[in-house]
C-alpha cells in the first residue's frame, strides 16, 4: 500500500496527543520536521528563544540547590517513577520514534526499551554512588573520599538515538543530583518533547521533592547547543555528534574548565578470521553494517577477511547485500528504511565515488525507488571490495557503505583496524582463543569498545560507552559513568588530640 504523507502526519499528531505533548507545541512553529520514509512535513514546532534558554539554564541551577539535598535513593525513585511511565508508552513513543528518525519499528521500540533498562540501572546506582575509605600514615586518622552533585547537566544528542542518548545522560545525572538541559537534533525534536511529557507525570506522580526546572529543553537550531556549551551555569556537558562538532565543543568546554563528556564519530572495524564461525559472522556484519541505514556511530564500516576465506565469504555477503529487504520501516520484514535526507545520501554518493577513484568495486549503494517517494531518500546497501585501506575507507561515512579488504597476518589486521582517527568500536571473528585474547590485549583494538564473535554495534547499557581517539574519550551509560555527573572530595578527619604531619614534616610554633 503506498504510504500517504498526509497519513503520517495524522499519525504523527496522534501519537504526540497521546503521549501528552499539547497540540498547539507542535502546529504553526518556524521549525519544520520532516519525516524521512516520505520526506514530507509532519510538525510545525516553536523553537526555544534564546531568552528562553537563558530562563531554562537558570531555573536548572536554582533546580540544583534544591536536588542536591534529596538523598540520592530519593533521587532513585524519580527515575524509577520515569521508567515505569515509559514502559507505559513504549509502544507510542517507538512508533514516533520509526516516524521521525526512519528506523524500522523493532529499533524504534529497541531504544525505548534502552531507556528502561538505563532507568533500572540507575535506580540501583542511586543506592551505590560509593566513595572510598583510604588508608592513612596518620595515627588517629580516618581519609576516606566521598562524592557530591556536580551542578547542571547539559545535553546535546544527534538525530539517529534521538532518545536514547538522553536517558543515558539523564536518568545517571538525575539520581547523582544533577539538573538536565537537553538540546535534542533540530531534526528530532518531537520525540524530546514526547520524552519530557512522559517525565512530567513521573514527576507529578514524585511530588514536592522535585523543583521546577529539573527537566528541559531547547528545541531549535546549534546556537542553543552553543548556549549550553558557553554558560558558565552549565557544569558537565555531554555532547554526541561528529568529530568536527567534537572539536568545536571540546575547546570551548575547556576553556571555561567545564567538564565533557564526548561521544563522537566512529569507523568500526571487523576482523574475521580463517577459524571465525562464518554463518555467524556473516549475520552479525549484516545487522552491524545496513541496521539503522548505517546510521549509527557503531556501525561497521571496514572488514578485514583473512585471505584464506576473501572469496567465498564475500559472496555470500553479496547475496545479502541483493536481497535485503528495503521498505517502509513501518512494515513488518523490512530490514532497512531511508537516510535520515538528502544531504545524507548525497555524502554517501560522494564517499562511493571516492571509492572508485581509490580502485574500489562498488555492490550497490544506488538510490532505490520502490516506494515512489520522491522526497524520500531510500537506497541499497553498499558492499565495496577495496585493494587496500585508502581513501574514503579511512573516514566515517554515516551511511550503509561497508568496505572489504583482505588480510594474511593478524597484527597486520589490528595495525590496520587501528590505522584511523576514530576509536569507538572493534570486533573480531574467531574461534582461536589466542586470537582473541591478543585482541583483547594492550596489543590489540584501540577502541573504548572491542567485541569477540559479536558486531561491534549493540552495545547494552550496563557498559561504559565511548570510545578513544577522535571519538572524543567520554563515557556514558554503564559501569563508573556515573562519576562523571559528580565532584570527588577527598576528606581527612583527625579524631585524635596530636597533629602529626604527613610525610614527616615537622612544624613546631609556640602559642
Amino acid at each position: 500500500m503506498a504510504l500517504a504523507a498526509s497519513n503520517l502526519a495524522q499519525e504523527t499528531a496522534a501519537l504526540l496527543q497521546a503521549l501528552g505533548v499539547p497540540r498547539e507545541r507542535t502546529t504553526g512553529g518556524s521549525l519544520a520536521v520532516h519525516t524521512p520514509i516520505t520526506g514530507e512535513v509532519i510538525a510545525q514546532v516553536h523553537g526555544t528563544s534564546a531568552a528562553e534558554a537563558d530562563a531554562k539554564i537558570g531555573q536548572a541551577q536554582d533546580a540544583f540547590i534544591a536536588w542536591r539535598h534529596v538523598p540520592p535513593p530519593r533521587r532513585g525513585e524519580l527515575v524509577r517513577l520515569i521508567g515505569e511511565e515509559l514502559r507505559a508508552a513504549k509502544g507510542d513513543l517507538g512508533r514516533l520514534v520509526s516516524l521521525e528518525t526512519g528506523k524500522i519499528l523493532s529499533e524504534g521500540r529497541g531504544e525505548v526499551q534502552e531507556m528502561i533498562d538505563i532507568c533500572d540501572f540507575a535506580v540501583g546506582q542511586s543506592r551505590q554512588l560509593y566513595g572510598l575509605a583510604i588508608a592513612t600514615e596518620r595515627r588517629d586518622h580516618r581519609m576516606m573520599e566521598t562524592w557530591h552533585p556536580l551542578g547542571v547537566c547539559g545535553v546535546i544528542s544527534a538525530f539517529n538515538f534521538p532518545v536514547a542518548v538522553w536517558s543515558w545522560n539523564a536518568a545517571l545525572a538525575l539520581v547523582c543530583g544533577d539538573p538536565v538541559v537537553w538540546k535534542p537534533s533540530e531534526k528530532t525534536p518531537l520525540t524530546a518533547l514526547a520524552t519530557l511529557a512522559i517525565v512530567g507525570r513521573a514527576l507529578a506522580r514524585f511530588g514536592d521533592d522535585a523543583p521546577a526546572g529539573l527537566c528541559a529543553a531547547l528545541i531549535g537550531g546549534p546556537a542553543l547547543g552553543e548556549a549550553l556549551v558557553d554558560d558558565d551555569r552549565v557544569k558537565v556537558v555531554s555532547a554526541t555528534g561528529s568529530t568536527r562538532m567534537g572539536r568545536a565543543v571540546g575547546p570551548r568546554l575547556a576553556k571555561r574548565f567545564a567538564r565533557a563528556i564526548l561521544e563522537l564519530g566512529g569507523n568500526n572495524a571487523a576482523i574475521v578470521t580463517r577459524s571465525a564461525d562464518q554463518d555467524l559472522a556473516l549475520r552479525a556484519i549484516a545487522f552491524a553494517a545496513i541496521g539503522t541505514a548505517g546510521q549509527r556511530c557503531t556501525t561497521l564500516r571496514r572488514v578485514f577477511l583473512h585471505d584464506s576465506i576473501y572469496a567465498p565469504f564475500l559472496e555470500r555477503l553479496k547475496r545479502v547485500y541483493r536481497t535485503i529487504a528495503i521498505g517502509d520501516p513501518l512494515a513488518a520484514g523490512t530490514l532497512l528504511g531511508p537516510l535520515i535526507d538528502a544531504r545524507a545520501y548525497e555524502t554517501m554518493q560522494r564517499a562511493l565515488q571516492a571509492a572508485r577513484e581509490a580502485g574500489g568495486t562498488v555492490h550497490g549503494g544506488e538510490r532505490w525507488d520502490g516506494l515512489g517517494l520522491p522526497q524520500a531518500y531510500y537506497v541499497r546497501p553498499a558492499l565495496v571490495e577495496m585493494p587496500a585501506q585508502t581513501g574514503p575507507m579511512l573516514q566515517e561515512t554515516f551511511a550503509p557503505i561497508l568496505y572489504v579488504t583482505r588480510y594474511s597476518d593478524l597484527p597486520e589486521a589490528i595495525g590496520l583496524q587501528n590505522a584511523v582517527g576514530a576509536g569507538l568500536s572493534s570486533s573480531i571473528f574467531t574461534l582461536d582463543l589466542r586470537e582473541a585474547e591478543l585482541f583483547l590485549s594492550a596489543a590489540g583494538s584501540d577502541c573504548g569498545i572491542a567485541n569477540v564473535n559479536i558486531g561491534p554495534s549493540g552495545a547494552e547499557i550496563g557498559g561504559a560507552f565511548g570510545g578513544e581517539k577522535e571519538t572524543g574519550g567520554g563515557r556514558e551509560a554503564g559501569s563508573d559513568a556515573w562519576k562523571a555527573y559528580m565532584r570527588r572530595a577527598t576528606n581527612t578527619v583527625n579524631y585524635g588530640t596530636a597533629l602529626p604531619l604527613a610525610q614527616g614534616v615537622e612544624f613546631t610554633v609556640e602559642g
